[in-house]
């Protein structure tokens, strides 16, 4: 099984998990960590300064006791402003900045960040360019085929990339007008990593075992990022790392690991963000997490909760106490 080197970095196994706003805070990073992913990249941070003293900036800024190298995604479209926020992120114990151009959201794009920026490869390589310049951490780039259908134009900015010194390559393996819809195009990025010499990273529909193994064969990537498969599902890495490893899938998790993870990472998720902000954002988690097990009455009792202490005491009751 492959290991890799970003930077100066050694990369244990080749499993690793997608940064997603509003899904990759500290407590799901390091879940995914604690369960096999060996690498975790942060939620994507604006490089607007203005809003440095956010409450969300502020969440999204906290690492402390997460395991290395700490990877933080920056997102905007001026080269000067994405080199100060890196230099900001590297002085608040960043280890390796990774700049988005894969976000296709309307409201990123609307900006002209994210994907909307790889209509403009010249613009790609000033901003890859001066991050890379204003920091001594390594720096990488996740991005996406190309704007549309028309354009896929990920080789250039593959070769811009790495001419301008970028460490790693994370590829989505659709378009900016794609989104999420249709399937990913995993023979542009075989393509890809015919043509530099930098790590590739193959991203996206990659969500059981035999998925990554194919993926990784037929690619010849160095690693795979896992995004929306491990929603609910953080054993996915520890699946596709032992089956990478033997050829074995290890067991799934049955209800009462499920339901025992899922409190534990409730609990985390209330630590974090507080009693009110967090039992409302553990609900997304709650229905990620109990899916496909035919407890939809419960789930949908959970969604009403509106304190932290009753949600866990719910689950206590009605999850943990009837499947021990």
């Amino acid at each position: 099984m492959k290991s890799l080197a970003i930077g100066p970095h050694h990369i244990e196994h080749p499993v690793m998990l997608a940064p997603m706003a509003g899904i990759t805070d500290r407590p799901f990073r390091q879940l995914c960590r604690n369960l096999g992913a060996s690498y975790a990249v942060s939620e994507m941070l604006s490089c607007d300064l203005s809003l440095l003293k956010t409450a969300k900036t502020q969440y999204r800024m906290n690492h402390e006791g997460e395991p290395g190298p700490i990877a933080v995604q920056i997102a905007g479209s001026d080269p000067k402003q994405l080199a100060a926020a890196a230099q900001l992120n590297v002085d608040n114990g960043a280890q390796i900045i990774d700049i988005n151009m894969g976000c296709p959201q309307k409201k990123v794009a609307k900006k002209n960040c994210g994907s909307a920026l790889l209509a403009d490869p010249a613009l790609v390589a000033g901003i890859c360019s001066q991050v890379v310049k204003a920091v001594t951490v390594p720096v990488t780039l996740k991005t996406r085929l190309g704007i549309d259908s028309d354009h896929k134009n990920i080789i250039e900015i593959a070769q811009l990339a790495e001419q301008s010194g970028i460490a790693a390559l994370f590829i989505h393996g659709r378009t900016k007008a794609q989104k999420y819809q249709g399937n990913s195009e995993y023979e542009l990025i075989a393509e890809v990593k015919k043509q530099i010499s930098i790590p590739v990273i193959a991203n996206g529909d990659i969500d059981t075992p035999e998925k990554a193994r194919w993926v990784m064969q037929n690619t010849q990537c160095d690693a795979i990022m896992i995004g929306r498969a491990a929603q609910g599902n953080p054993w996915i890495f520890e699946q596709i790392k032992g089956y990478l490893a033997t050829g074995q899938i290890p067991k799934k998790p049955n209800q009462a690991e499920i339901t025992q993870v899922m409190y534990e990472h409730i609990k985390n998720l209330h630590d974090f963000y507080g009693p009110t902000t967090g039992c409302r954002i553990a609900r997304k988690h709650i229905k990620w997490f109990l899916k496909g097990l035919d407890l939809d009455p419960i789930t949908r009792t959970l969604m009403k909760i509106e304190s932290a202490e009753e949600q866990l005491l719910f689950i206590h009751q009605n999850l943990l106490h009837k499947v021990a």
